[in-house]
């Protein structure tokens, strides 16, 4: 049986559209909190959830050391980070400290239902744009640094044999990356592909 996700911000707006947009998707239950001390009520109260997603920024996180303190009642289920304004060092730094997920209130309706059912499910996810041209994406595509820059080349619309010269390749070597993260993602082509990578923002 599922244990269902709790939404934690203290923005009402933010919260309850998330929540709302979740139900809609199928999960339940969806709950809600505003605070670090309701979410710990919350835990305690219903045994823990499938994953709770904590605001950055809200009544009493005092940044990690909220993320820590979630962590520890959820039992060793996944506590992803929300955010509207953090720094790809918070991003890191937040990983780092073993959340699950890093979330940015930017991403795409679909793209942040589709991630906190992968963190759910007990995969990791963030965006690749936030990690840095050393990260390996650990979304839930698992693209490699060098299928990340022909994805980007894509979404700029370039040609494979401008890509390759781009990065000094050859171009039968682009074709290979093009074909292997377009199975990674799920795509169609390419154009799908990139409207992909701008919904999960991976560049």
């Amino acid at each position: 049986m599922a244990l269902g996700v709790l939404i934690a911000d203290d923005h009402d707006l933010v919260r309850d559209t998330i929540a709302a947009f979740l139900r809609g998707q199928g999960f339940a239950p969806v709950d809600v909190a505003a605070s670090l001390p309701e979410v710990l009520d919350r835990i305690a109260a219903t045994g823990g959830y499938d994953l709770v997603v904590l605001d950055y920024q809200m009544p009493g996180m005092n940044g990690l050391d909220g993320l820590a303190r979630v962590r520890a009642a959820a039992g060793g289920r996944p506590v992803a980070i929300l955010s509207g304004s953090a720094s790809r060092e918070v991003a890191e730094a937040t990983l780092r400290a073993g959340a699950a997920g890093f979330l940015p209130k930017t991403l795409a309706a679909q793209a942040m239902a589709a991630a906190i059912r992968v963190m759910a499910a007990g995969e990791s996810f963030a965006p690749f744009s936030l990690l840095g041209s050393e990260a390996v994406d650990s979304g839930p595509f698992n693209l490699t640094r060098r299928e990340i820059e022909v994805l980007r080349g894509i979404c700029n619309g370039k040609s494979n044999k401008e890509i390759a010269r781009d990065h000094d390749l050859q171009e039968v070597t682009v074709k290979l990356h093009v074909k292997t993260l377009s199975r990674k993602l799920g795509a169609k082509n390419r154009t799908h592909a990139a409207m992909i990578a701008r919904d999960y923002q991976l560049v």
